[in-house]
């Protein structure tokens, strides 16, 4: 194959997965790891792709960069809702408890599965504490969710409550699960978001709940955004769509975080 050919192949691959690394490629095109960095080298003069430890993702990606809601929902759709099925596992018609749901497009997908949600006690309902103006607009005439809408200065980007005021509320909060998304899920930085408001509401969700669950699909594995909001310690489970890479699959296990693949 020649080098174009690969280099081709490489840039393929980066759209398709939202990131690569020089091990994984050297080994499925059978040369050398000098050979997949060169290539890399010359991908990102070309402006395809950008650096990161260990292999490459995306040019538009950097670590302060957000897309908003409407450029998300079309990203990784078929992923997302196969992460909202699996996660909805953890919320069985048994269940009686409360579910903190944050925001952006693979909590939205979550909220949509509540939407179908029925309780196996006739009258029962499912307590549900969102940031979301979106979420809460999809689940305001659920009949059996008892919706509580946070809340605070809504960002345009996100169309989610953020600030002192939606922190302050969601610490005096103890819901049973929280529903978490993030933007980068790597195994030195933990997780991690664009946004410094952002990463407070979605730190205080980990604190506040019984039991905190990532939602993230594979093209955040390795990606790590400007603000930490969580080490991996402090998350119970991850649901995600796709096994993660050995690094990360590694410090997930010695973090005693609970991995579910859709």
């Amino acid at each position: 194959m020649y080098a174009t050919e690969r280099q081709d192949a490489i840039a393929a691959a980066l759209q398709s997965a939202g990131r690569v690394s020089v091990a994984d490629l050297a080994e499925h095109f059978d040369v050398t790891t000098e050979t997949v960095r060169r290539d890399l080298d010359a991908l990102e003069t070309a402006g395809v792709l950008r650096r990161v430890h260990g292999g490459a993702v995306p040019a538009g990606r950097s670590s302060v960069v957000e897309l908003s809601v409407a450029e998300r929902e079309g990203q990784h759709g078929s992923a997302k809702t196969a992460i909202a099925r699996a996660a909805m596992h953890l919320v069985p018609a048994t269940f009686t408890g409360s579910i903190a749901l944050d925001a952006g497009t693979t909590c939205a997908a979550v909220a949509a599965e509540l939407v179908r949600w029925e309780p196996a006690t006739p009258g029962a309902t499912l307590t549900v504490v969102t940031n979301s103006v979106p979420i809460a607009a999809t689940l305001q005439h659920s009949e059996h969710v008892e919706l509580h809408l946070l809340g605070g200065r809504v960002r345009g980007v996100t169309s989610a409550a953020v600030g002192t005021a939606t922190v302050q509320q969601i610490g005096a909060l103890r819901p049973d699960i929280a529903f978490v998304g993030t933007n980068g899920l790597s195994a030195g930085f933990g997780l991690s978001t664009p946004d410094e408001y952002e990463a407070a509401v979605k730190g205080a969700y980990v604190l506040a709940a019984r039991r905190s669950v990532v939602l993230a699909d594979a093209a955040k594995h390795g990606v790590e955004a400007l603000m930490r909001f969580a080490r991996l310690d402090e998350v119970d489970t991850l649901v995600t769509d796709q096994e993660p890479p050995a690094d990360l699959a590694g410090a997930l296990t010695d973090a005693d975080v609970e991995v579910v693949v859709a």
